[in-house]
């Protein structure tokens, strides 16, 4: 195997040249896109034999569904009359049904025993993104249902990734599960909320339609994936195998037809709207530590608090732009946001993962 993965590694880098002599020499970058997704797959695939890269497979794939839709987005806008954006939903009520498989009443345990964590990454949560996203939406002088975009990633809840993420960094695990499973439940009231006192000066907000539509897009399948999870005595093997493969496929055809939805905006503000996530995503990391830091917790917590905050659910994002009917404008900052934070948050994990915890 190691044979294999070797020879994919250098597959990547060989592909990689002809991307960059293609662009360069033949018909520009346009062209190089065959190369620059082969050399893609091959490192994603060749970085499961290298202890360093392996961590870092789930962000390859974002990158390789990304590059996919920006190169050849016709292939993922609709098949006959069918517009596969109407795919986008089921796929978070997917990913929000294997999150409902995973969950128990132990998630909830952190509440009792780390009360004041809990409650300093909620508040930070739904504090930081918010405003750090209204500033930047205003900062940068959007257009409205661009900079509405914005606002909507900082009011949603943490990302599901954000736990694996902590189980990499050596953060505290129970405590990050405990906040993105907090977070997720109160989304219906919170997110509207946000959303009608921060972004209403961009776009019309309907709070109750908003709040039935979270409701629907994870609440409901969070709830029978928690009755499957009784049904089959608590978390069979092959569920607990099954069940995140299914979901890290449900986030690869995601942010694939997001991103080919929204190819040709993106094109047009997308450096600007990259930069704008850079900087929110990377705020909510920094204040979501040094928060805790000065609140007097102690490193693990810090390191979790830090993921939970800058951390957002884009699929839910998403699915609210598109159930507002404005998913090529309005779900473009979610477009942006799911593989820089995936990116981003795996670097910081791994770099965390090398230093001690015991601080």
């Amino acid at each position: 195997m190691h044979r294999i993965y070797n020879f994919l590694l250098g597959s990547s880098v060989l592909l990689a040249l002809f991307a960059i002599g293609v662009s360069i020499f033949g018909n520009g970058l346009s062209a190089a896109g065959i190369f620059v997704i082969g050399a893609l797959i091959c490192l994603a695939v060749g970085g499961l034999g290298k202890q360093a890269i392996k961590p870092l497979a789930f962000t390859l794939w974002v990158i390789v569904a990304v590059a996919v839709g920006m190169y050849y987005p016709h292939y993922f806008r609709q098949i006959g009359d069918f517009k596969l954006t109407k795919l986008i939903v089921p796929l978070i009520q997917l990913i929000m049904f294997t999150m409902g498989t995973e969950m128990s009443l132990k998630d909830f345990e952190g509440v009792i025993k780390t009360p004041k964590a809990v409650l300093i990454g909620l508040l930070c949560h739904f504090t930081i993104m918010p405003l750090v996203g209204v500033a930047l939406a205003n900062s940068f002088g959007f257009e409205p249902e661009i900079a509405a975009g914005i606002v909507l990633m900082g009011s949603v809840p943490s990302g599901v990734t954000s736990n694996v993420l902590a189980f990499i960094a050596k953060a505290n695990m129970p405590l990050s599960v405990t906040i993105a499973t907090i977070s997720t439940l109160i989304a219906p009231l919170a997110t509207p909320f946000l959303m009608k006192i921060l972004a209403g000066q961009f776009v019309e907000i309907d709070f109750v339609a908003m709040m039935i539509h979270v409701t629907e897009i994870i609440i409901v399948p969070i709830i029978l994936g928690l009755i499957i999870n009784k049904l089959i005595h608590s978390g069979a093997k092959w569920l607990r195998t099954v069940m995140p493969i299914v979901s890290m496929c449900g986030v690869f055809m995601m942010v694939l037809v997001i991103v080919a939805s929204g190819r040709d905006a993106l094109l047009n503000i997308g450096p600007m709207l990259f930069v704008a996530s850079m900087i929110h995503h990377s705020t909510g990391y920094f204040l979501g530590y040094w928060s805790g830091r000065l609140l007097k917790l102690d490193e693990s917590t810090c390191r979790t608090i830090s993921l939970e905050v800058g951390m957002q659910n884009a699929g839910l994002a998403s699915g609210i732009a598109i159930q507002m009917g404005k998913v090529a404008t309005v779900g473009l900052a979610s477009a942006i946001a799911a593989p820089w934070m995936t990116i981003s948050g795996s670097l910081l994990a791994n770099w965390w993962r090398n230093r001690s915890s015991d601080k």
